[in-house]
C-alpha cells in the first residue's frame, strides 16, 4: 500500500467532501469512518482506484453460473486482475531467460542475469535440495514458481496502486491448496499407495494387539488434522502479514484526515515511511517462507515414516 497514493486519494476524497458540505463543514474524517476507511483500501472490489481516480471492472463482468441453490459468480475483481497481470510478468521472464542464455553460453552472466543465477542456484541448493533431497531437482520450478507469483503480487501492494490479493484469504487459501496438492500427490508419487496410506493410517511398531484399534483410530485423526493444518497456516500466515501491515499503514494514514493536524501529518509520515521499508522486508520474506515451507511439506512426506 503505497503512503504517497493513499494521502493524495483519501485527500482528494476529503476535499470533494467538503465541497458538498459547504463552507461549514471541516471535512473531517469522522472516527468511526476510520476502519471503513482501511478495509475499504484492502479489501477486493469490482473497480480500480488509482490517485483518486476510480475504473469500473463491470465491463469485465461474466454472468453468474445457478448451480441449484449455488450462484458462481466468476466476474473478475481488482485482485484477480493483479493475478493476472503478475502472471503475464512472469511469463516474459520466459522469451528472457532463453535470451540470457544464449547471451552468456559462451561466458560467465553479469549484472541482472547474475543476480537471477545467484537467486535460482540458490534456491535450488539451500531450499530445494537441502528440504526435499533425492529428486528434489523436478520441484524447483514449481517452488521458485511460487516464490515469483506471490512476491509479485506482494510487492505490487506497496505500489501506488496499492492492491495486494495476498492480503485476501481467498487467494492465499487458493496457492495453498495448490501446494497440498503438489505435496500430496509427489507424496504418493515417491512412496506408492501403501506406503502413502501409512501417512494417514499409522501405527507405531512393538504395540500390544488389544492397543491397536484405539490407537489406529486416534493416529489416523491426528493425522489427518496434521495434513489440512499445514495449508490453513500457509494460508493464514501469508494473508495475515501482508494486511496488518497495510491496516496498520491505512490506520496511520486515516488519523491525519481525522485529526487534521499538521503535527499528526508529519509523525504519520514519518512512521509511514519507516513502516514501508518493514513492507518491503515482510514481503520478501512471506514469499520466501510460503516457498520454503512448501519445500519442506514436499520433503517432509517423501519420506515419511
Amino acid at each position: 500500500m503505497s503512503l504517497l497514493g493513499v494521502l493524495r486519494e483519501q485527500g482528494q476524497e476529503v476535499a470533494e467532501a467538503a465541497g458538498e458540505h459547504g463552507a461549514e463543514s471541516s471535512g473531517a474524517m469522522p472516527m468511526a469512518e476510520l476502519s471503513d476507511f482501511a478495509s475499504h483500501h484492502i479489501g477486493d472490489a469490482a473497480e480500480i482506484e488509482f490517485f483518486g481516480m476510480h475504473w469500473s471492472l463491470d465491463f469485465l463482468s461474466i454472468p453468474p453460473i445457478d448451480i441449484g441453490p449455488l450462484t458462481i459468480d466468476l466476474s473478475p475483481t481488482r485482485h484477480v486482475v493483479i493475478m493476472v497481470t503478475v502472471a503475464v510478468l512472469m511469463l516474459a521472464f520466459i522469451p528472457l531467460a532463453g535470451a540470457l542464455r544464449k547471451k552468456y553460453r559462451e561466458k560467465a552472466p553479469s549484472g541482472f542475469a547474475n543476480a537471477m543465477e545467484a537467486m535460482i542456484l540458490y534456491f535450488r541448493d539451500d531450499v530445494v535440495r537441502a528440504n526435499i533431497g533425492h529428486g528434489a531437482d523436478a520441484f524447483t520450478p514449481f517452488i521458485l514458481t511460487l516464490f515469483f507469483f506471490i512476491l509479485g503480487m506482494n510487492l505490487i501492494g506497496l505500489t501506488p496502486l496499492g492492491i495486494t490479493p495476498t492480503a485476501n484469504i481467498s487467494v492465499t487459501a487458493a496457492l495453498a491448496v495448490i501446494s497440498l496438492i503438489v505435496t500430496e500427490v509427489a507424496g504418493f508419487r515417491a512412496l506408492g499407495p501403501a506406503g502413502y496410506a501409512r501417512t494417514i493410517f499409522f501405527l507405531p511398531p512393538g504395540l500390544p494387539g488389544i492397543m491397536k484399534p484405539p490407537m489406529l483410530v486416534i493416529l489416523t485423526v491426528v493425522e489427518a488434522i496434521g495434513k489440512f493444518a499445514k495449508p490453513v497456516a500457509l494460508t493464514i500466515r501469508l494473508m495475515a502479514n501482508m494486511t496488518a501491515g497495510h491496516t496498520l499503514l491505512l490506520l496511520l494514514v486515516g488519523m491525519i484526515f481525522v485529526l487534521q493536524s499538521y503535527l499528526m501529518g508529519v509523525a504519520a509520515v514519518a512512521m509511514g515511511s519507516v513502516l514501508m521499508i518493514l513492507e518491503l522486508f515482510v514481503a520478501c520474506l512471506q514469499a520466501y517462507i510460503f516457498a520454503m515451507l512448501t519445500s519442506v511439506f514436499i520433503g517432509l512426506i517423501r519420506h515419511a515414516h
